[in-house]
């Protein structure tokens, strides 16, 4: 007989299957366990704050996460051990959320009650200054960060502790800031080969947080590092080079970009990794359709589909002739395009991949409303989104597009943000009481959701923490499945 999963672990696989909601009521169940069982401001209350608190940091609810942390570093400490963590947790969320002001504060309280538990040499004492120096560097102190990275480096350092890593690739950015020409990763030549890859993962985990410019300069240093260091074709130096090509895109470096990927490219083609180079000559045929280049990207494209039938799945060769198709649309040879466009929903319709079949047939029901075939159209984006999660942005793409065609409009390309407001809204309707709302209306505004909300009858406190709560779970989810993620 198995033991049940712990609610955190639950709330965790929700998660990652992107049920912000189911995974953030499952955390107020623990939370309200807590207060019934072990009572409010509990070391078990505050143990369950924590964990909600994580749970919304992940889903994208800063200010929500940063007062769970509040109530958890308010218990009075049972465990200092805990406690440390609590403090720890709540100046990571407010640096995360740009309250630098507010996280320096935590973060050097911190750093001083962890020096006075663990003492300077020890590990735990390290685990405060990193963040700390991260701050400073963000709000521009750029000499005492130097100062708190180093001592953190050498004291993580000397214990032999993994977390040198990520200290170093915040030492870094501190050293490229300070801007005296000094090697961004001295002393990584001493790593042993475990080490320098967990360096890399960490100077990758920080690219929401560091500067994009300074943070591209970073990478294509790491990068020729690891091509030295680890070689050309360790998994490593092709993350960071995946990392730097996405940079580029962000950055409009394309020509550094499309570089990136000819590397990546190559090194599948070395090792005999067809589908990891079918995924990257994609890629660079994107790359050189953002620059303009329109014959190289169309080559490109059909280089690919050979890859993918070579590969022979034709989930893959979908997900070719729907890429090719959109670009030959995109350089005026509509026969060419749909020639692809039917293919590809063909090919999907013989795999199992009910997401790549819909966005295949999204692809073709919108080239032929553009064609004002209006007919098929609408029979090719209603079987789509038959195959799609209704929150997908190719079904809110798609059924915009429904809709216009159904009024009898070849194009519907204006409809998103009023058909991903109606999700949203129904998404909130359901998890609410029938009986409390009279009217709850959702628009898009300056890229934003604005909502209005009407109550049929005076709330009771717990509901109006629910509705809140089921708002903000709805922005977190929709932002987060709307950006592909």
């Amino acid at each position: 007989m198995t033991a049940s999963a712990a609610p955190i672990d639950i709330a965790v696989s929700l998660m990652r299957e992107g049920r912000f909601g189911d995974a953030e009521a499952v955390m107020q169940r623990e939370v309200r366990a807590a207060t019934v069982r072990h009572g409010h401001g509990s070391a078990a209350w505050a143990s369950a704050q924590c964990d909600l608190g994580n749970i919304l940091l992940n889903c994208d609810q800063l200010d929500r996460a940063i007062e769970c942390y509040r109530q958890a570093t308010s218990v009075p400490a049972h465990d200092r051990k805990e406690h440390l963590t609590y403090r720890l947790n709540l100046g990571l969320a407010l640096r995360m959320a740009g309250r630098l002001e507010e996280a320096e504060a935590e973060l050097r309280r911190g750093a001083e009650e962890r020096r006075v538990f663990y003492g300077r040499e020890h590990a735990g004492y390290a685990f405060g200054l990193e963040p700390l120096a991260d701050v400073l560097l963000q709000r521009g102190n750029v000499s005492e960060a130097r100062t708190v990275i180093e001592e953190a480096v050498r004291n993580l350092w000397q214990n032999g502790h993994d977390h040198v890593a990520a200290a170093l690739a915040v030492r870094a950015e501190v050293v490229h800031a300070a801007g005296a020409g000094e090697p961004l990763f001295h002393g990584v030549e001493q790593l042993p080969g475990d080490a320098v890859a967990r360096l890399a993962d960490a100077v990758l985990l920080r690219r929401d947080l560091a500067d994009p410019a300074a943070h591209r300069a970073v990478v294509a240093t790491l990068a020729a590092v690891l091509q030295t260091r680890l070689g050309p074709d360790h998994p490593a130096t092709l993350n960071v080079l995946a990392n730097l090509a996405n940079a580029g895109r962000d950055l409009g470096d394309q020509s550094g970009r499309v570089e990136a990927i000819r590397q990546v490219l190559a090194s599948h083609d070395r090792q005999g990794r067809a589908e990891d180079a079918l995924s990257a000559e994609l890629g660079l045929a994107l790359a050189y359709g953002d620059t303009g280049e329109e014959k190289a990207a169309l080559r490109t494209y059909e280089a690919a589909y050979g890859r993918a039938q070579r590969i022979g799945r034709p989930e893959l060769i979908s997900q070719v002739l729907r890429n090719w198709g959109l670009a030959l649309n995109e350089a005026g040879q509509p026969a060419a395009a749909e020639r692809c466009l039917a293919d590809a929903v063909t090919q999907a319709q013989r795999g199992a991949d009910f997401e790549i079949l819909g966005r295949a047939g999204v692809a073709l029901g919108i080239f032929l409303q553009h064609q004002s075939r209006l007919p098929e159209a609408a029979k090719a984006l209603q079987d789509a989104l038959a195959a799609l999660a209704p929150v997908h942005p190719d079904a809110i793409a798609g059924r915009g597009h429904l809709g216009a065609v159904q009024e009898g409009r070849t194009c519907g390309c204006g409809d998103t943000p009023r058909v991903v407001a109606e999700a949203f809204r129904e998404f909130v309707v359901r998890r609410l009481p029938q009986d409390l709302l009279e009217r709850f209306d959702v628009t898009i505004a300056d890229g934003d959701f604005k909502i209005d909300v009407h109550l049929r009858r005076e709330p009771t406190q717990d509901e109006l923490e629910r509705l809140h709560g089921v708002v903000q779970s709805a922005l977190a989810e929709f932002r987060h499945r709307l950006k592909g993620q």
